[in-house]
Protein backbone atom coordinates (compact mmCIF):
# COMPACT_ATOMS: atom_id res chain seq x y z
CA UNK A 1 0.00 0.00 0.00
CA UNK A 2 2.82 2.41 0.87
CA UNK A 3 4.50 1.60 -2.43
CA UNK A 4 1.34 2.53 -4.36
CA UNK A 5 0.90 5.70 -2.33
CA UNK A 6 4.51 6.73 -2.96
CA UNK A 7 4.12 6.07 -6.69
CA UNK A 8 0.93 8.13 -6.75
CA UNK A 9 2.60 11.07 -5.00
CA UNK A 10 5.63 10.92 -7.29
CA UNK A 11 3.38 10.83 -10.36
CA UNK A 12 1.33 13.76 -9.01
CA UNK A 13 4.47 15.84 -8.43
CA UNK A 14 5.80 15.02 -11.91
CA UNK A 15 2.44 15.94 -13.47
CA UNK A 16 2.27 19.28 -11.63
CA UNK A 17 5.89 20.19 -12.42
CA UNK A 18 5.47 19.10 -16.04
CA UNK A 19 2.32 21.21 -16.43
CA UNK A 20 4.02 24.29 -14.97
CA UNK A 21 7.11 23.81 -17.13
CA UNK A 22 4.93 23.40 -20.24
CA UNK A 23 3.15 26.67 -19.49
CA UNK A 24 6.38 28.54 -18.73
CA UNK A 25 8.16 27.26 -21.83
CA UNK A 26 5.15 28.03 -24.01
CA UNK A 27 4.87 31.56 -22.60
CA UNK A 28 8.59 32.16 -22.95
CA UNK A 29 8.72 30.99 -26.56
CA UNK A 30 5.66 33.06 -27.49
CA UNK A 31 7.22 36.18 -25.96
CA UNK A 32 10.45 35.61 -27.88
CA UNK A 33 8.99 34.55 -31.24
CA UNK A 34 5.52 36.16 -31.32
CA UNK A 35 5.61 38.98 -28.77
CA UNK A 36 3.02 41.28 -30.36
CA UNK A 37 0.52 38.45 -30.83
CA UNK A 38 1.16 37.05 -27.34
CA UNK A 39 0.65 40.42 -25.66
CA UNK A 40 -2.78 40.77 -27.29
CA UNK A 41 -4.50 43.76 -28.89
CA UNK A 42 -5.55 45.69 -25.78
CA UNK A 43 -3.66 48.90 -24.98
CA UNK A 44 -4.35 51.69 -22.51
CA UNK A 45 -6.63 53.38 -25.06
CA UNK A 46 -8.43 50.39 -26.59
CA UNK A 47 -7.93 47.49 -28.98
CA UNK A 48 -5.84 47.53 -32.15
CA UNK A 49 -8.15 44.90 -33.69
CA UNK A 50 -11.54 46.53 -33.12
CA UNK A 51 -12.42 49.96 -34.49
CA UNK A 52 -13.54 52.66 -32.08
CA UNK A 53 -15.80 55.67 -32.25
CA UNK A 54 -13.39 58.61 -32.24
CA UNK A 55 -16.16 61.07 -33.04
CA UNK A 56 -16.88 61.48 -29.32
CA UNK A 57 -13.29 62.43 -28.39
CA UNK A 58 -13.24 65.54 -26.20
CA UNK A 59 -11.17 68.37 -27.68
CA UNK A 60 -10.61 71.33 -25.37
CA UNK A 61 -11.72 74.54 -27.07
CA UNK A 62 -12.46 72.80 -30.37
CA UNK A 63 -15.19 70.74 -31.99
CA UNK A 64 -15.68 67.30 -30.44
CA UNK A 65 -13.73 64.70 -32.41
CA UNK A 66 -11.58 67.21 -34.28
CA UNK A 67 -8.36 66.59 -32.32
CA UNK A 68 -7.92 62.93 -33.29
CA UNK A 69 -7.86 60.85 -36.44
CA UNK A 70 -11.03 58.91 -37.24
CA UNK A 71 -11.59 55.46 -38.66
CA UNK A 72 -14.46 54.20 -40.81
CA UNK A 73 -17.84 55.67 -39.71
CA UNK A 74 -19.13 52.34 -38.34
CA UNK A 75 -20.45 54.02 -35.19
CA UNK A 76 -20.66 57.64 -36.32
CA UNK A 77 -23.51 59.88 -37.44
CA UNK A 78 -26.35 57.88 -39.00
CA UNK A 79 -24.63 54.63 -37.98
CA UNK A 80 -24.22 55.52 -34.30
CA UNK A 81 -25.53 53.35 -31.49
CA UNK A 82 -29.06 54.11 -30.31
CA UNK A 83 -30.43 51.94 -27.44
CA UNK A 84 -33.90 53.45 -27.87
CA UNK A 85 -34.06 51.95 -31.38
CA UNK A 86 -32.25 48.77 -30.32
CA UNK A 87 -29.25 49.70 -32.49
CA UNK A 88 -25.88 48.80 -31.01
CA UNK A 89 -23.72 50.62 -33.53
CA UNK A 90 -21.21 49.09 -35.90
CA UNK A 91 -18.28 49.21 -33.48
CA UNK A 92 -19.95 47.20 -30.75
CA UNK A 93 -19.33 43.48 -31.37
CA UNK A 94 -20.18 42.79 -27.72
CA UNK A 95 -22.96 44.08 -25.51
CA UNK A 96 -22.65 47.87 -25.42
CA UNK A 97 -24.97 50.81 -24.75
CA UNK A 98 -27.45 48.33 -23.34
CA UNK A 99 -27.85 46.55 -26.69
CA UNK A 100 -26.45 43.23 -27.91
CA UNK A 101 -23.77 43.99 -30.48
CA UNK A 102 -23.20 42.43 -33.86
CA UNK A 103 -20.66 42.40 -36.67
CA UNK A 104 -22.20 43.23 -40.00
CA UNK A 105 -22.29 45.70 -42.84
CA UNK A 106 -25.31 47.90 -43.52
CA UNK A 107 -26.15 45.84 -46.63
CA UNK A 108 -27.51 48.95 -48.33
CA UNK A 109 -27.32 48.72 -52.13
CA UNK A 110 -26.01 51.41 -54.50
CA UNK A 111 -29.59 52.50 -55.35
CA UNK A 112 -30.60 52.80 -51.69
CA UNK A 113 -32.06 56.19 -50.76
CA UNK A 114 -31.03 55.53 -47.16
CA UNK A 115 -27.43 54.95 -48.22
CA UNK A 116 -27.44 58.19 -50.21
CA UNK A 117 -28.90 60.16 -47.30
CA UNK A 118 -26.47 58.60 -44.80
CA UNK A 119 -23.50 59.33 -47.05
CA UNK A 120 -24.59 62.93 -47.53
CA UNK A 121 -24.97 63.28 -43.76
CA UNK A 122 -21.42 62.03 -43.26
CA UNK A 123 -20.05 64.37 -45.94
CA UNK A 124 -21.72 67.25 -44.08
CA UNK A 125 -20.28 65.94 -40.80
CA UNK A 126 -16.74 66.02 -42.20
CA UNK A 127 -17.24 69.48 -43.69
CA UNK A 128 -18.38 70.68 -40.26
CA UNK A 129 -15.14 69.34 -38.71
CA UNK A 130 -13.03 71.05 -41.35
CA UNK A 131 -12.29 68.18 -43.74
CA UNK A 132 -13.09 69.65 -47.14
CA UNK A 133 -12.73 66.51 -49.25
CA UNK A 134 -13.43 63.31 -47.27
CA UNK A 135 -12.46 60.05 -48.97
CA UNK A 136 -15.05 57.39 -49.86
CA UNK A 137 -13.86 55.27 -46.92
CA UNK A 138 -14.70 58.06 -44.48
CA UNK A 139 -18.32 58.31 -45.62
CA UNK A 140 -19.11 54.60 -45.98
CA UNK A 141 -19.05 51.83 -43.40
CA UNK A 142 -16.77 48.80 -43.49
CA UNK A 143 -17.87 45.30 -44.33
CA UNK A 144 -17.21 43.98 -40.82
CA UNK A 145 -18.76 46.87 -38.93
CA UNK A 146 -15.70 47.50 -36.77
CA UNK A 147 -12.70 47.90 -39.08
CA UNK A 148 -9.71 49.29 -37.08
CA UNK A 149 -7.73 50.41 -40.15
CA UNK A 150 -7.81 53.22 -42.68
CA UNK A 151 -5.72 53.98 -45.77
CA UNK A 152 -2.94 56.60 -45.76
CA UNK A 153 -5.18 58.78 -47.97
CA UNK A 154 -7.94 58.61 -45.33
CA UNK A 155 -5.48 59.87 -42.71
CA UNK A 156 -3.91 62.59 -44.86
CA UNK A 157 -7.22 64.35 -45.59
CA UNK A 158 -7.72 64.69 -41.82
CA UNK A 159 -4.38 66.45 -41.27
CA UNK A 160 -5.72 70.05 -41.53
CA UNK A 161 -8.48 69.25 -39.01
CA UNK A 162 -6.15 67.63 -36.48
CA UNK A 163 -3.45 70.27 -36.94
CA UNK A 164 -5.95 73.07 -36.28
CA UNK A 165 -7.39 71.42 -33.17
CA UNK A 166 -4.11 70.25 -31.62
CA UNK A 167 -1.61 72.84 -32.74
CA UNK A 168 0.69 70.05 -33.97
CA UNK A 169 2.34 71.11 -37.27
CA UNK A 170 0.95 69.44 -40.37
CA UNK A 171 4.44 68.24 -41.29
CA UNK A 172 4.70 66.36 -37.99
CA UNK A 173 1.30 64.77 -38.56
CA UNK A 174 2.29 63.64 -42.03
CA UNK A 175 5.47 62.17 -40.56
CA UNK A 176 3.64 60.01 -38.02
CA UNK A 177 1.21 58.92 -40.73
CA UNK A 178 4.17 57.71 -42.79
CA UNK A 179 5.66 56.01 -39.73
CA UNK A 180 2.39 54.24 -38.89
CA UNK A 181 1.72 53.07 -42.46
CA UNK A 182 1.95 49.29 -42.91
CA UNK A 183 2.65 47.95 -46.39
CA UNK A 184 0.71 45.15 -48.11
CA UNK A 185 1.07 41.69 -46.57
CA UNK A 186 4.12 39.91 -48.01
CA UNK A 187 4.69 43.02 -50.07
CA UNK A 188 1.88 42.42 -52.55
CA UNK A 189 -1.31 41.22 -50.80
CA UNK A 190 -3.85 43.98 -50.20
CA UNK A 191 -3.09 47.67 -49.80
CA UNK A 192 -1.18 49.86 -47.37
CA UNK A 193 -3.06 50.57 -44.15
CA UNK A 194 -2.87 52.40 -40.82
CA UNK A 195 -4.25 51.22 -37.49
CA UNK A 196 -6.22 54.23 -36.22
CA UNK A 197 -5.61 53.48 -32.54
CA UNK A 198 -1.85 53.27 -33.06
CA UNK A 199 -1.93 56.48 -35.10
CA UNK A 200 -3.77 58.32 -32.32
CA UNK A 201 -1.36 56.92 -29.75
CA UNK A 202 1.50 58.34 -31.83
CA UNK A 203 -0.40 61.64 -31.97
CA UNK A 204 -0.79 61.61 -28.18
CA UNK A 205 2.97 61.17 -27.78
CA UNK A 206 3.53 64.30 -29.88
CA UNK A 207 1.13 66.31 -27.75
Amino acid sequence: MLVNLRRSLVFAVIAVVGTLLYALVGTGLSQVLFKSQADGSITARGSTLIGQNWAAASCSGHLIGSCVFHGRPDDTGPYAADPKKNISGGDNPLVANGVDGESAATNLGPRSVTLRDDTEALVAYWHHLGVSDPTPDLVTTSGSGYDPDISPADALVQVPMVAHATGVPAASLRRIIAEQTHGPELGFLGASYIDVLQLNEALASLR
